[in-house]
């Protein structure tokens, strides 16, 4: 048997109703009426679902002070600005409300409301984090990133390319998995969101560092979402697709919390340099075009990904998937002007160098122009 090792999780609790649990793990975690911060997404306000957990925790007598400002993919000054706040109220406890934007901003402000340093200064572990963190509790409401349960922190520094932080410091103490809270997701969200999940757990079982213990989260991440996806998109109201979707991410953030990821997230994040293109599409269309050149570097591994979608060919089986999601595959009118070669480089630089370096079938530099390629002319 290979050796192997698997990361701590957070304690996960799962089941529609359950963000009512968010008052006596506050408690146990900061102390009864305690100052907390809450990183919330600022489209989840006019949902009512911000005053929703803001009501459970204000009748149980906590101080909740509530970031909200920023937009899109989170930044630097996204996070100094939530661990300025929770500094000026001492706060004991940080809550992360939202997609992978609020909860990555959440995760890394707990750290920076503990140190207080900026974000720039943990950007690609250029400085450690701090052992004293806050406590942190994820709450996602999109069912995408995982990053409830994952040691990594994404952001733009100030020149606008995307960095990220990581270790055991920023996992998130505590994940609660509400599918109720995921029902008003457009359907382009549910699709792009929940392609990111899918291509989490496909990377994560097929990369160099895939192993059959990490495989117990990364298949069943995998069966979920892939027979829960055309009818969460479809069928908003489904209760049972939305809880699948949502288990199926987390186990996907497990999963890639042990193993990373490869050559799809490789582009996703050298594309991100260059358009705004929302990660979930950009990661799903990237995985699209490359998933057979990559499959040739680990057929045993994607042959049991293509059986854990329902299917014999890991590219048939999810492309069917793409197209039943309804995402729009076509990226013209996206990346009008960006050529080949530019997106090449990007893939090629020191930031993407893991994501690369972990694919079975390591993509050279002669590979990656041709491989740009396939992802700029999908169709």
């Amino acid at each position: 048997m290979t050796s192997f090792t698997l990361n701590p999780m957070p304690e996960i609790r799962f089941g529609a109703g359950r963000l009512a649990d968010i008052v006596p793990k506050a408690e146990a975690l900061a102390g009864r009426g305690a100052a907390l911060l809450m990183v919330a997404d600022p489209v989840l306000r006019p949902l009512g679902i911000t005053a929703l957990a803001l009501d459970l925790l204000t009748q149980a007598g906590f101080e909740t002070h509530v970031y909200e400002g920023f937009a899109g993919e989170p930044r630097a000054q996204d996070v100094d600005a939530a661990a300025a706040l929770a500094r000026q109220h001492g706060t004991k406890l940080v809550i992360g409300l939202g997609g992978g934007s609020a909860l990555d901003t959440a995760k890394l402000a707990a750290c920076c409301a503990a140190s207080g340093l900026a974000a720039s200064a943990y950007a690609l572990s250029a400085t450690p984090l701090p052992a004293n963190r806050l406590p942190v509790i994820a709450v996602p409401t999109t069912a995408g990133t995982g990053s409830e349960a994952t040691s990594i922190s994404v952001f733009s520094d100030a020149s606008k390319a995307k960095v990220w932080a990581w270790g055991p410091e920023l996992k998130p103490v505590v994940a609660i998995l509400d599918p109720e809270l995921t029902v008003a997701l457009p359907p382009a969200v549910t699709a792009g969101t929940g392609l990111d999940a899918l291509v989490h757990a496909i990377e994560a079982a097929t990369n160099k560092y895939a192993n059959a213990e990490n495989d117990l989260y990364c298949l069943e991440a995998i069966r979920l979402i892939s027979a829960a996806l055309e009818k969460a998109v479809h069928d908003p109201r489904d209760i049972a697709a939305r809880g699948a979707m949502l288990l199926g991410s987390c186990y996907a953030g497990v999963a890639i919390d042990n193993c990373g990821t490869a050559l799809a997230h490789n582009i996703s994040h050298a594309v991100a340099n260059l358009a705004a293109i929302p990660h979930g599409r950009a990661t799903g269309l990237a995985m699209l075009a490359t998933i057979d050149w990559v499959a040739e570097g680990n057929r045993t591994g994607f042959a049991r990904v293509a059986q854990a979608m329902g299917g014999d060919d890991p590219h048939a089986a999810f492309d069917r998937l793409v197209r039943a999601s309804g995402i729009r595959v076509a990226l013209k009118e996206d990346l009008a002007g960006i050529s080949a070669e530019a997106l090449a480089r990007d893939m090629a630089a020191p930031a993407n160098a893991p994501m690369r370096k972990s694919t079975r079938r390591y993509p050279t530099d002669e590979d990656l122009p041709l491989l740009a390629e396939r992802f700029l002319t999908l169709v």
